[in-house]
């Protein structure tokens, strides 16, 4: 199989879901379950058996740890779908690329965006006392402040990341 044919087509389904996720806040099923579906099929009818386990080890690695933080709730089920599409059609290696560089852009984002509300400090703050709490004598312990929770739709950092990901495979960066 042509390498372009599951690249193209993860950054269609990436592009998709970050239309999606931006203009009404989630990435539906009708986007990611049928990749997700006919992309061991198709690689089971190119490859064989061992296309079609490839693209199975693809989705399950790359949807585990998603599916972690969306039992936190740390994650949208969208997300999750969607990493695991991208996992099916491209591997679990550019799959796993893409989550890191993926995640690592809303990081970015995100702490660009506290820092623009001036909140970066308290947030930072609080992680600290949340790490120290747990090593600390009970009378040193202090409770983290309350600071405003916001939710990060993950849908264009996702088709960055995904991005990324495609041109290192294709030695942009080299």
């Amino acid at each position: 199989m042509n390498i372009w044919l599951p690249h193209i087509a993860i950054l269609l389904l990436a592009t998709g879901a970050a239309i999606t996720d931006s203009r009404w806040g989630r990435i539906p099923n009708s986007l990611t379950l049928p990749p997700l579906i006919a992309a061991p099929v198709a690689y089971y009818l190119v490859a064989g058996p061992a296309g079609l386990l490839g693209s199975a080890l693809g989705a399950l690695l790359c949807g585990f740890c998603p599916f972690l933080l969306f039992r936190r709730g740390a994650l949208g089920g969208g997300d999750v779908k969607l990493f695991a599409a991208i996992g099916a059609i491209a591997g679990f290696s550019v799959g796993l690329e893409a989550q890191l560089f993926g995640l690592i852009v809303a990081a970015v984002f995100v702490t660009v965006r506290l820092a623009i509300r001036r909140e970066l400090l308290p947030v930072l703050g609080n992680a600290a006392r949340l790490v120290a709490n747990p090593l600390l004598p009970r009378r040193l312990r202090r409770a983290p402040t309350r600071v405003s929770l916001a939710e990060v739709r993950l849908g264009a950092s996702i088709l960055v990341g995904t991005l990324l990901a495609v041109l290192g495979q294709h030695g942009v960066f080299d």
